[in-house]
């Protein structure tokens, strides 16, 4: 704001000194007449207005000059301050969308979000730096304006409101089409991505399909409605530009004109005639800038509302405090008459859960599709809190966001498909840690106990090797270990393993589970599998079937019941 107003009040100046300039030019016997220019002369001992056209010309450049100097640095203010608040906004909203609970995560497109992160609040960022544009556009303008207003009121006033009006009409008639488009635009955003998403996500099965071309037609098809709205918002904040040159030359005509017929003539308000054509020469590009700008905040309104929710969601008060340390398991975990729904108009998922779990203990989970056993273990591992019933730690109920974080960092989680980042074996035994952080022989020493250190070191580059995206360079087996190898990095009480090893063979199967049963007991572990004989090494075993807990037993119970069914 500080530059904006220097650069109007440098605006005011060097539209000023033209007056005095061509007047000692055209008019050097009454250029004396000028207050200022008499002191001037005074000052420097001149007495004809001819021997002021060398001060005058001085003054009149230095006075562009400076003008010219405050917008540049009012410009790298302006592109500075918006990208600046950009990037704010960026990092802002990818925080606030991690910070987000698990049903939250579930329940939204990926596509969408990222899209959010990337595309929109790029758009978000433009929406205010045009903010910033228009705000210091308008006061400039007004400087102008006032400035030509005090030259000759009528002319002024009559270039001001034909622009106006001009602009105006243009940004009614065109109103409509910058809100369709700007629906457009932040719709396909969110499918272009999605395009991506699929096609490279699932690119084996795009391979063996042969499908690709489905893909790019889904993308190329989004892509050129993207284009095509893109080219319109373009080119309805540019067109006006060009109408309003020639209608400026137009005006400019008109006056000579008026002037021509006018008793004095041209020649005697040549002067008034330059500041004129200066003015407008000045005041165009600013009028195009206010309608250029205010196009941009129209075009892109539907994206700026998509960022605007993701700004709007709630932060818990673990993204404000300090981390919490892990609470650890002690003793035991207790489920007391547990259910749970996603919503109040779905029906129970889970329904009078009763499970305890000692420290130390194996237990296994099995029962069919549907049956609630991702559920429990998303109960289990505080990432939904129950609708009804509690689950106690230690005797200690988990009924707060911070006590719920705190369970977390207890608990590892190895799923069927390990993500696995694009970097090194180290790298993604520490997730989530910096690579500055990581503690190399915890690494190694998680990898012994996960029975993949001599693969690891047999390789060219050891625990510097590139995994791949999404372990591409590992089999099925080494990705696993590598995900028990994580948990155990990571020091957890509990580990989870959710169908670990049902898409392993049987020899791999065996050797991991091995790995698993080789564990300390002072880890406690639940292990869902859909095989039974996969179990034979748990203490006990539970059978989910419907939401409920339908059977609890030991492996030997269990078999023989699976066999007489």
């Amino acid at each position: 704001m500080v530059l904006t107003i220097f650069s109007a009040f440098a605006e005011i100046v060097s539209l000023g000194a033209v007056l005095p300039f061509i007047a000692a030019i055209t008019q050097p016997d009454k250029v004396m007449e000028y207050a200022v220019v008499a002191y001037l002369a005074e000052a420097l001992e001149i007495t004809t207005g001819a021997q002021l056209v060398l001060p005058l010309a001085v003054a009149f450049g230095l006075a562009a000059v400076l003008a010219g100097a405050l917008r540049l640095c009012l410009v790298w203010g302006t592109v500075h301050l918006g990208n600046g608040c950009g990037a704010d906004l960026s990092v802002e909203v990818y925080r606030r969308t991690l910070f987000q609970p698990y049903a939250v995560h579930i329940s939204r497109s990926t596509s969408q979000v990222i899209s959010s992160i990337t595309q929109k609040v790029a758009a978000a960022s433009g929406v205010l730096s045009a903010v910033m544009i228009l705000i210091t556009s308008t006061l400039l303008f007004l400087a102008i304006v006032t400035t030509l207003v005090v030259v000759d009121p009528t002319t002024a006033f009559a270039a001001s409101m034909s622009f106006g009006i001009c602009y105006a009409a243009i940004a009614y008639i065109t109103r409509r089409r910058l809100a369709t488009n700007s629906g457009i635009v932040a719709r396909e955003q969110d499918t272009v991505v999605k395009a991506l998403q699929e096609g490279l996500g699932s690119i084996r099965d795009v391979l063996l399909d042969g499908s690709q071309n489905v893909y790019i037609n889904f993308y190329e098809k989004s892509v050129n409605k993207l284009r095509r709205s893109h080219v319109q918002l373009s080119f309805i904040s540019q067109f006006p530009r060009y109408v309003m040159e020639s209608l400026a030359l137009v005006l400019v005509a008109c006056f000579v004109i008026f002037l021509n017929g006018s008793p004095a003539g041209v020649s005697e308000s040549l002067s008034v005639l330059a500041i004129l054509a200066l003015g407008a020469q000045r005041l165009l590009p600013i009028v195009q800038q206010v309608y250029g700008n205010w196009s941009v905040i129209a075009g892109n309104h539907a994206a700026l509302l998509d960022v605007l929710v993701l700004l709007e969601q709630p932060l818990p008060s673990e993204a404000i405090l300090p981390p919490v340390q892990p609470v650890g398991l002690k003793q035991r975990i207790d489920l007391s008459n547990v259910s749970f729904r996603y919503t109040e108009m779905e029906p129970l998922v889970l329904s009078g859960i009763d499970l305890t779990i000692t420290k130390g203990s194996r237990v296994g989970i099995v029962g069919g599709t549907g049956g609630g056993k991702s559920t429990l273990l998303d109960l289990l591992m505080g990432l939904h809190s129950p609708t009804d019933g509690e689950i106690s730690i230690d005797g200690n109920i988990i009924d707060s966001e911070i006590g719920r974080s705190s369970w977390r960092r207890s608990i590892a989680h190895v799923p069927q498909n390990i993500y696995l980042a694009d970097c090194s074996v180290s790298e993604n035994i520490a997730f989530g840690v910096p690579p500055n952080e990581i503690d190399f022989a915890r690494v190694c020493e998680a990898a012994e106990r996960a029975q993949i250190a001599e693969f690891i070191e047999n390789g060219l580059d050891g625990y510097n090797a590139n995994v791949g995206e999404r372990g591409v360079r590992l089999s099925g087996g080494q990705r696993q270990r590598i995900g028990i190898a994580r948990a155990l990095y990571k020091n957890a009480s509990v580990i989870i393993f959710d169908e670990a090893t049902s898409a392993l063979d049987d020899k791999t199967e065996q050797a991991v589970m091995q790995t698993i049963e080789g564990l300390s007991r002072e880890i406690t572990m639940l292990i869902v599998a859909h095989r039974i004989s996969t179990l034979k090494d748990c203490d006990f075993i539970i059978k989910l079937d419907g939401g409920k807990i339908v059977q609890q037993s030991n492996y030997d119970q269990m078999f023989r019941l699976s066999n007489q069914i």
